[in-house]
């Protein structure tokens, strides 16, 4: 039975994540906020642990950890959460670039940083849910593709990093996909949704136990999921 820390498992593909985990008799960790939607998580997902630590704060998360009883050891550490506003480099101010930089980047590296000695001890995996923006930018989307292409930094140096301890990093890109973040990115492009032409959520999760379940002696660095069918 493995022991996993997640982000991002109050909707869309965290949630997806921590539901076939916990399925399968696995003890979670879900990382939530405050103590309020730590409540809605521990009832969402019966059996599960939770740890309350604001990732919009990630100054605060080792405070924040220090009084909480942590995992003894982690065999994966999943990087699911994170947010997007949409705009223009002329029009985002350091508040703008700050809160994205913030939660989609210094979030997950303070967090991976006070979970290493559990993840050595595991000979653990750790994996960042990036996006197709982590690989290519396009206008209006500068502050987030900058908050993911850093994220794809800090996947490649920590990999490298802790190779002699055992521990596995694995980047995944998905395209667009069928969750309320991607709603929100329709509404801000005045757009029309239709969560068919995008990729289901559990095709991510899927990839993303494929990385997992992988047999030791390999690794999966980098996975790139696109839409198929009509989102093709």
């Amino acid at each position: 039975m493995a022991t996993h820390v997640i982000t991002g498992a109050g909707s869309g593909i965290g949630a997806g994540v921590a539901r076939r985990l916990l399925e399968r008799g696995d003890t979670l960790y879900l990382v939530a906020r405050d103590a309020a939607r730590a409540k809605e998580l521990a009832a969402e997902f019966e059996g599960a642990h939770t740890l309350v630590g604001d990732l919009a704060e990630p100054g605060r998360l080792s405070w924040a950890f220090g009084h909480q009883t942590m995992p003894e050891r982690v065999d994966s550490l999943l990087h699911v959460a994170g947010v997007v506003e949409l705009g223009g480099i002329g029009e985002f101010t350091p508040q703008h670039w700050n809160a994205t930089l913030a939660a989609n980047l210094v979030a997950p590296a303070e967090l991976t940083r006070l979970l290493l000695p559990q993840l050595r001890q595991a000979g653990g995996h750790v994996v960042f849910v990036n996006s197709g923006a982590g690989l290519r930018a396009n206008p209006q989307w500068g502050a987030y593709a900058a908050s993911k292409h850093g994220l794809k930094a800090l996947a490649d140096a920590l990999r490298g990093e802790e190779a002699e301890h055992g521990v596995r990093v694995t980047s995944v890109y998905p395209g667009r996909t069928a969750t309320p973040m991607q709603e929100k990115i329709h509404r801000q492009e005045g757009r029309e949704y239709d969560a068919g032409q995008w990729i289901p959520p559990e095709a991510v999760v899927t990839t993303i136990l494929t990385a997992l379940d992988l047999p030791r002696g390999a690794e999966v660095t980098d996975l790139s999921v696109r839409p198929g069918g009509r989102g093709a």
